[in-house]
């Protein structure tokens, strides 16, 4: 049987390093939107919808259909333009059915009130370990990756995987472990199911932040290139090797400078919590929490 091989095409948002990508059967108007991007200027408490507008033009430009809007897992680097799409462009949303250990943990922390429902049902469908769906011809999987956050996924169509932040670029390793509800052991093995896929498998980055002496950002990577070359995770590299490192790792990193926002929004599909009494929209600030 041959692999199917969906056309993909890549949006880039540098402020927060986020890649967003169209997934398209070649032999139909389907596609799919996988981990969008709403702008937001922190300083100024305001949002745009610019990187959806790149989006949806593409698409209208091309004439496409829209039958899933993906995200990965529930981002703590920006904030989802998902119901903006939904809106412009139709479509169901998904993610993976542990957004309610997700919601749990962040509806607790930002004391998200009984308005907030902890079940996921903000978005259209969740999805579990080895689901499939169609994007046109295209027969879509799902593989749980849970290790960054709880309700991580990878979405293999075809030839093509979208692993979220499981995995960077080779030459920058893997991802943090240290947000509530991660785990580096369980990260290690869901990258190892990531690279038991065949190894001319075609990897699509969630976010890359170049490595000291690369000067481009890239997007794309392979399973071969990953076992041979991932600086944190190679072949040869065993499971407690990479728990003493990724855990030594991430307790030197800051927290990523959208997270407070983003895990308020996301958390609900991408909505906005809701106006208070006086009409206005506001996001929390907990303090010495994290």
């Amino acid at each position: 049987m041959t692999t199917q091989k969906p056309q993909v095409q890549m949006f880039f948002d540098e402020p927060t390093n986020t890649f967003s990508y169209v997934v398209r059967d070649p032999d139909s108007r389907a596609c799919a939107i996988v981990d969008s991007v709403l702008d937001f200027d922190y300083a100024a408490g305001r949002t745009d919808v610019q990187s959806a507008d790149a989006i949806i033009d593409y698409i209208r430009t091309n004439d496409l259909s829209v039958e899933w809007i993906l995200e990965t897992h529930v981002h703590a680097d920006h904030l989802s333009a998902s119901p903006y799409l939904h809106e412009k462009l139709g479509g169901q949303t998904g993610i993976g059915a542990h957004i309610i250990e997700v919601q749990n943990i962040f509806g607790k922390a930002f004391n998200a009130g009984t308005e907030f429902a902890r079940d996921g049902s903000q978005f259209d469908h969740l999805f579990r370990e080895g689901d499939t769906f169609r994007i046109g011809g295209l027969e879509g999987r799902v593989l749980h990756t849970p290790g960054h956050t709880p309700a991580c996924l990878t979405y293999v169509i075809g030839d093509a995987a979208f692993v979220g932040d499981t995995l960077f670029m080779p030459d920058y390793g893997t991802a943090r472990c240290d947000f509530p509800g991660g785990d580096a052991r369980t990260l290690y093995h869901s990258i190892q199911k990531v690279l038991s896929l065949p190894p001319e498998t075609r990897l699509f980055l969630c976010h890359d932040y170049k490595a000291p002496g690369r000067e481009e950002y890239v997007c794309e990577t392979t399973v071969a290139e990953q076992k041979a070359s991932n600086v944190h995770v190679h072949d040869g590299i065993s499971e407690d090797d990479f728990v003493s490192m990724r855990r030594e790792r991430d307790a030197t990193l800051g927290m990523p400078r959208l997270i407070l926002p983003s895990v308020q929004v996301n958390m609900r599909a991408g909505h906005m919590p809701p106006a208070e009494d006086n009409g206005q929209v506001y996001l929390k600030v907990p303090l010495n929490l994290f």
